[in-house]
């Protein structure tokens, strides 16, 4: 055993032994499919404190030869699959965390390269003791001799692979060194049993350096089949929600949101496992090193982007292309640019995806309560977006005015929003009013789910605000008006019976009429009580 070439399993047990450990074993099943084929390329890219690290040192501790780690195993999912026998401690694994690697060569990429070499090729030398590489500096090179002396390939675990553009983000000479460094090592090596890369960013493309196609790439875009083990699924958090006497609607509107097709809801595995021991629902985000990043990106001043970020705050979805993003932290042509990094971060989620003949079209969204607290708190820092910060605090009185029926004072309310922002938001539909309500009505979240275009009765309610469970207040139907009246938004809520839709809810219900008069530019609001 050794530091790099077959490691112990040490860190593995670690993760065995915490109180939380939710087993995704069966992720080996599918890679042990890809050992020796065409496929055996894997990059799989991920946001922070989503587990990347603890699933490298679980491929690590089954493939190494040297150490037994069948005990760690043989309660696990992996061990039913008919593969399990036939690799579990048969490769020589080589495990390089290149994050530790960059430190240590004090953030020098040529050095740390050379370090790299030095160090595997050490160890390389010691489990053949009898093939002589004293003459080989380059890892590639050694790699290829010992497979012509002894044909044996080796299975490659890369953890933080793209910490050097992370940590050296204006530096592509360095960047474009490495990525020469990968292609060499990997690309058409007969060596290779296997390479699984992990780290925040796909490695897709970086200018002229997109040459590692021999990869494919598992992102927080496209994760396809390895969806379900880019975090926890519902089905795995349910179990111990029970187990911990923790609500589990209440832990699914903090870390839900993750959602693709032919999968389950994924939820951030850090938050879920701090949620679940601690019993406190807060955002755990501001632990990671990626904290501030967001405060950064949201600030950059580029055409659309505030629009953007106050749309999703909103809680609506944005149309964004992602499919001209270099994968890079710097490289910004457009808005859309930074909003797929923080898909790529984390701090935005895929809605949905449409396929047509022009081209991809993907959605995004704020994911979930954890992730839009760590948006209010970069706007309170902000001066890009004061007015929104002060609409956001201000929401507690406007949820206050409508609960008491003070229909003047909503209308003001939403008379200083609407001006404070009139060069942001172009405001000419149902749609920018809308957006406006919802920022507004933030404080609101802390009580009620808010469904946009509700289905009731004989159409859609805009709005609509359903309490949540425990919370003592009544339910909200919300209809919008441009430049029409309060009263016929009013009357439009009873001719289509929207409330009908709460007919099963026994308590009171407000129907809220707002109007925005765009020759006046004021805003009328009717407000009236029923019950059901």
């Amino acid at each position: 055993m050794g530091s790099y070439l077959n490691p112990d399993n040490i860190k593995f047990q670690r993760s065995l032994n915490s109180e939380i450990y939710v087993d995704k074993s069966d992720l080996i099943a599918i890679l042990n499919k890809k050992i020796h084929s065409d496929e055996c390329y894997i990059c799989i890219s991920r946001p922070r404190r989503f587990g990347k690290s603890l699933t490298a040192n679980m491929l690590s501790a089954y493939y190494a030869k040297g150490i037994d780690s069948s005990d760690l195993f043989k309660n696990l999912k992996i061990s039913s699959d008919s593969s399990y026998q036939q690799h579990l401690n048969k490769h020589n694994v080589i495990f390089i965390n290149m994050q530790n690697f960059l430190s240590n060569s004090n953030f020098d990429v040529k050095k740390m390269l050379i370090d790299l070499d030095k160090a595997v090729i050490n160890e390389i030398q010691c489990l053949y003791p009898d093939i002589d590489l004293e003459q080989y500096t380059k890892l590639n090179l050694a790699l290829t001799y010992v497979y012509d002396q002894v044909k044996e390939d080796f299975i490659f675990i890369i953890d933080e692979w793209d910490c050097i553009l992370r940590e050296k983000k204006e530096d592509t000479t360095s960047f474009e060194t490495y990525l020469d460094y990968l292609r060499t090592l990997f690309k058409d090596q007969p060596y290779v049993a296997l390479a699984y890369m992990t780290g925040i960013l796909p490695i897709k493309k970086y200018g002229t350096h997109s040459a590692l196609n021999m990869f494919k790439e598992y992102s927080m875009i496209y994760p396809l089949d390895y969806a379900s083990y880019i975090g926890f699924t519902e089905n795995e958090i349910k179990p111990l929600c029970n187990k911990y006497s923790v609500d589990f609607e209440q832990l699914q509107q903090w870390y839900d949101g993750y959602i693709y097709d032919n999968s389950e809801h994924i939820y951030n595995p850090n938050s879920v496992v701090n949620a679940l021991q601690s019993k406190c629902f807060l955002s755990y985000w501001t632990k990671t090193e990626i904290y501030e990043a967001l405060q950064f990106y949201i600030d950059i001043n580029m055409d659309g982007l505030k629009e953007a970020i106050i749309k999703l705050i909103a809680g609506n979805e944005v149309l964004v292309d992602t499919t001209a993003f270099h994968n890079d932290m710097s490289t910004f042509k457009d808005k859309d640019d930074i909003l797929t990094l923080l898909v790529h971060l984390g701090y935005l989620a895929v809605s949905r995806q449409i396929q047509e003949e022009e081209g991809e079209f993907t959605y995004v969204k704020i994911p979930n309560k954890e992730i839009r607290y760590e948006f209010f708190k970069c706007l309170r820092k902000s001066n890009s977006y004061v007015a929104e910060a002060n609409a956001i605090t201000e929401s507690k009185k406007l949820l206050s005015d409508i609960l008491n029926g003070d229909q003047d004072s909503v209308a003001r309310t939403l008379d200083v929003y609407h001006q404070n922002n009139s060069s942001i938001l172009k405001y000419n539909d149902e749609n920018s009013l809308a957006c406006i309500i919802s920022i507004s009505m933030i404080h609101a979240r802390n009580y009620y789910n808010e469904i946009r275009e509700l289905p009731a009765g004989k159409g859609f309610a805009d709005i609509a605000y359903l309490p949540k469970v425990g919370a003592d207040k009544p339910a909200l139907i919300v209809e919008l008006k441009y430049d029409k009246s309060a009263e016929s938004a009013i009357k439009q809520i009873k001719d289509k019976k929207y409330a009908e839709f709460f007919k099963d809810y026994c308590g009171d219900v407000l129907l809220v009429g707002i109007n925005y008069d765009k020759t006046s530019k004021k805003h009328q609001c009717i407000i009236e009580k029923i019950s059901m």
